[in-house]
């Protein structure tokens, strides 16, 4: 066989491969535009819903004073939607995938979707504890007034700070990445914390623990003083009388 027929050979083989997957591209692209419409259509519904809610103006007045001029471009209306717009283009991915008789691409992709929610739970995470921490330094800095306002104010930036962490945190173990670290960091900060709590309480509120232990004493054992003064005293038992009426 001379090199002309070997070409040609080659090329005729190429061809009815080509010829014969035809049918299954079409196959797969139809399913692809199938799922391309959905899709939208779905992604379409979600932010209407989400619209109707109001969820973006929720979003805005809680989540303005975090992220400023930022908040538009993080509205959940939009974000959710495109989540779920993908979500369904995902799924038709896979299905074209398996049409197509590529297992691997569809094994991949079938690992991508399971790992999504983890994804998905991570940034929900990071986006609410800044705002979680911004409304619990508000609440804490207008309840504690009477402490004064610079310790108000350390407190509810503590606070703040605290549900950042704990946030990062979360969003790191969700997403799988430095697990045992995480849990590692999260009990040492949790058993530094308590005994943080445990040794100001003790040592710094042994004075005022025995003040209110004194003055309920003291509160008692007044209340108890004129109970006995007021109390009458007790008369003897009358004499025992012999036979003549005569007393002993």
């Amino acid at each position: 066989m001379n090199l002309v027929d070997t070409l040609t050979q080659s090329f005729n083989d190429a061809m009815g491969a080509l010829v014969a997957a035809i049918p299954t591209l079409i196959g797969a692209l139809v399913i692809l535009l199938i799922g391309w419409i959905v899709g939208r259509f779905v992604g379409g519904v979600v932010t209407n819903l989400l619209s109707r809610a109001d969820a973006d103006k929720w979003f805005s007045k809680y989540a303005g004073g975090v992220y400023g001029s930022n908040t538009n471009a993080m509205a959940p209306t939009r974000l959710i939607g495109t989540l779920a717009r993908w979500l369904i283009y995902l799924v038709f991915f896979i299905a074209a995938a398996n049409y197509l008789g590529w297992p691997q691409v569809s094994a991949l992709l079938n690992d991508f979707i399971a790992w999504l929610p983890n994804l998905v739970a991570a940034v929900v995470i990071v986006i609410a504890a800044p705002v979680l921490g911004q409304i619990l330094r508000t609440t804490i800095e207008a309840s504690s007034q009477g402490l004064g306002s610079g310790s108000a104010a350390i407190l509810g930036r503590l606070v703040q700070i605290g549900v950042i962490v704990f946030g990062v945190m979360a969003a790191l173990y969700q997403v799988g990445i430095a697990s045992d670290l995480i849990n590692t960091l999260f009990l040492g900060i949790v058993a530094a914390t308590a005994l943080a709590l445990g040794l100001a309480f003790g040592l710094g509120g042994r004075d005022v623990a025995g003040d209110i232990t004194r003055a309920a004493y003291e509160a008692t054992r007044s209340a108890n003083i004129p109970d006995a003064a007021a109390r009458p005293a007790s008369t003897p038992p009358p004499a025992p009388r012999d036979a003549g009426g005569q007393s002993a």
